[in-house]
């Protein structure tokens, strides 16, 4: 595995459980960022949410920073997530 992923892989293992905390949020995983719907290319942390609601809606303690330990973060809205 290449160094990106490794480094993705130990911040999301540090801050999975505290992201999951956060409203709207369902899952935290490790994908391609997307612009646009459109996948750019760079490897991100991937916080999965119900839905995407402005930041100005949300309280301090629920928003998703944009980079966590130097790796960036992507907020990707996934829908409600159900174990089947």
């Amino acid at each position: 595995m290449d160094d990106d992923y490794q480094k993705i892989l130990a911040v999301k293992k540090a801050n999975e459980s505290e992201l999951l905390k956060k409203a709207y949020v369902v899952g935290v995983g490790i994908g391609f960022r997307k612009q646009g719907g459109v996948k750019t290319g760079e490897m991100a942390l991937v916080v999965m949410v119900r839905k995407k609601v402005p930041m100005q809606q949300l309280s301090a303690k629920d928003r998703v920073p944009a980079t966590l330990d130097g790796v960036p973060v992507d907020v990707q809205e996934a829908g409600e997530l159900r174990a089947q």
